[in-house]
């Protein structure tokens, strides 16, 4: 949160400071960001116990959630909307980064980011602890994948919120509350959103679709 707040803080200042920053400072902070994160959730790893990645040794429920961030990412690619987004869709191209190992490094880290570390740390976020927290403040005494209809409602919406690309958000928010109600696993839900993040980026690459990344 603070390198996304550095970022965006120095976007806004560039002008005054007599600096050209636009969509290109991702090509440093995000790396950095993946790094932070990457670093927080190893050392905390012994912390979240409800993410049992055993839970994806039951092949039917796994091909399941994996079917599931499928038809979230064709969703997602179809719901584009202009009304529904915050912002113009403003998007960083690396093929305009010069240097090919640069360049090769940076949307690896942005494709490994997407598809590896946001899952988990989004799944921990939202619906291990915040949909949680939300039915009860003593979120560890409420069972995973218990359902209420006011944190599935709460979740979606600020699942929502948090993407540019509101309605896409919303959907995808309410699909992964859905598989958690039905799997009970959180690791269930890393896979799903794991899938549908590796297949956007895959889509991005090949299509030079880069507003979706």
């Amino acid at each position: 949160m603070a390198l996304i707040g550095a970022e965006e803080g120095l976007r806004y200042l560039s002008p005054y400071l007599g600096l050209s920053i636009g969509t290109g400072a991702a090509v440093y902070f995000y790396p950095m960001k993946i790094v932070a994160a990457g670093l927080a959730l190893l050392y905390f790893r012994k912390d979240y116990d409800e993410l049992c990645f055993r839970d994806l040794l039951r092949p039917a429920m796994t091909a399941q959630s994996i079917l599931a961030g499928l038809a979230i990412f064709i969703l997602w690619i179809n719901m584009d909307w202009g009304f529904a987004r915050f912002g113009p869709a403003e998007a960083f191209d690396p093929g305009s980064i010069e240097n090919d190992t640069n360049r090769a490094l940076y949307i690896a880290t942005r494709l490994f980011g997407a598809s590896v570390l946001v899952p988990v740390m989004e799944e921990i976020f939202w619906r291990s602890f915040l949909l949680r927290y939300i039915a009860n403040p003593d979120f560890r005494g409420v069972a995973i994948g218990a359902w209420a209809l006011t944190p599935f409602l709460a979740i979606t919406v600020l699942f929502g919120l948090e993407h540019n690309m509101v309605a896409a958000g919303l959907m995808a928010g309410a699909a992964y509350n859905l598989l958690l109600f039905r799997t009970r696993s959180i690791a269930q839900c890393v896979i799903a959103h794991s899938t549908t993040n590796l297949a956007l980026g895959i889509y991005v690459m090949m299509t030079g679709s880069w507003q979706f990344w």
